[in-house]
């Protein structure tokens, strides 16, 4: 029987991956282990507690906020304030950036955005949520406080990313350039311990998940390549949390779109806390991640902290499909008299 590897023991021997390895990120990726661990002790007794459902307010999204979002937000920030490394956060919560109090003889290089729990209205009817975070290293004098303008790097200068499921079993899935890594949490002695090492996303699958209700708001091209996985017997699977949909692609394959419609013309999932990190964490497991105009995600310049984006990742040949569709059927709207 294979040793058990804890989520701390694997993170400390593989410090020597991270590009500045002098354990500073170690501390930081333990710091989000420990809230995952609190937000899914509380996500699994939701049903019991008041902390189910709807809060009654909007966050800066104009998504409905949830009660538990506020509690993964407050408990994130929370055990991000432990290790001292972190000097702010951004959360799809939150209007403006949150700064860190600092710890004496230590400087904070990190900034970490984060949405605290994706899917969140899935809670009332026992679906699968999750948290999604990405990691940037700071630029410029340390000496001087951060401001919103520092989160506003490229998705290709993250440092790591990872999502947490909240589902029938809990899974931490992480990256820091070096490949992707899923650890499982054992309940019983409290641990997330290694249980999917160097994950590979298959090159093609079988599943495509889009939200089809939205169909007819879809552009021509969208709606010609969702038509084409339906002729190619591709199975359609919804779950309406980005997390949960992408983690089976990972393992399964096929591709996940959000593409714009007519009431979000930019996109809806916000580039900074979703789209971002499950880029990088789908790229290092060997698939491919663009926007509706073909632009890859990790590229796209940020020009505010709740940018939003549209989205088509997973599976490479799938990408690449879709792109092609995007091609040639944006050509003819744009050119009716050719073919």
């Amino acid at each position: 029987m294979d040793r058990i590897i804890t989520l701390d023991e694997f993170i400390i021997k593989r410090q020597r991956d991270f590009p500045y390895a002098t354990g500073e990120l170690t501390s930081l990726l333990r710091d989000i282990g420990v809230a995952a661990k609190i937000i899914n002790r509380e996500v699994n007794k939701a049903g019991l507690v008041n902390i189910l459902g709807v809060e009654g307010s909007s966050n800066v999204s104009g998504d409905d906020v949830q009660k538990l979002d506020i509690y993964a937000n407050e408990k994130l920030i929370e055990c991000l304030k432990n290790s001292g490394e972190c000097a702010a956060i951004a959360s799809e919560e939150d209007q403006d950036i949150v700064l860190l109090p600092g710890i004496e003889s230590k400087e904070a290089k990190y900034l970490v955005a984060f949405d605290p729990l994706d899917g969140s209205s899935n809670i009332d009817v026992n679906v699968s949520v999750g948290t999604i975070f990405g990691i940037y290293r700071r630029q410029g004098d340390l000496n001087e406080e951060v401001t919103a303008d520092d989160f506003l790097q490229k998705g290709d200068a993250l440092v790591a990313a990872g999502y947490v499921l909240y589902g029938t079993s809990t899974i931490l899935v992480y990256t820091t350039g070096r490949g992707v890594n899923g650890f499982t949490l054992d309940p019983s002695i409290g641990e997330f311990c290694l249980s999917h090492r160097d994950i590979k996303i298959p090159e093609r699958g079988n599943y495509y998940s889009v939200n089809q209700g939205y169909y007819l708001k879809f552009d021509v091209e969208m709606r010609r390549y969702i038509d084409y996985c339906s002729d190619m017997n591709y199975r359609l699977r919804y779950i309406g949390s980005m997390v949960s949909d992408i983690h089976r692609i990972m393992f399964q394959g096929g591709i996940f779109l959000y593409p714009n419609t007519r009431k979000f013309p930019q996109g809806k999932l916000r580039l900074l806390y979703e789209c971002n990190p499950m880029s990088m964490i789908v790229e290092q497991a060997g698939g491919k991640s663009v926007n509706c105009q073909l632009q890859r995600i990790l590229d796209t310049e940020l020009h505010e902290l709740h940018q939003r984006s549209t989205i088509a990742v997973g599976s490479p040949a799938m990408v690449d499909d879709m792109v092609e569709f995007v091609q040639k059927y944006s050509a003819i709207t744009a050119h009716p008299g050719k073919n």
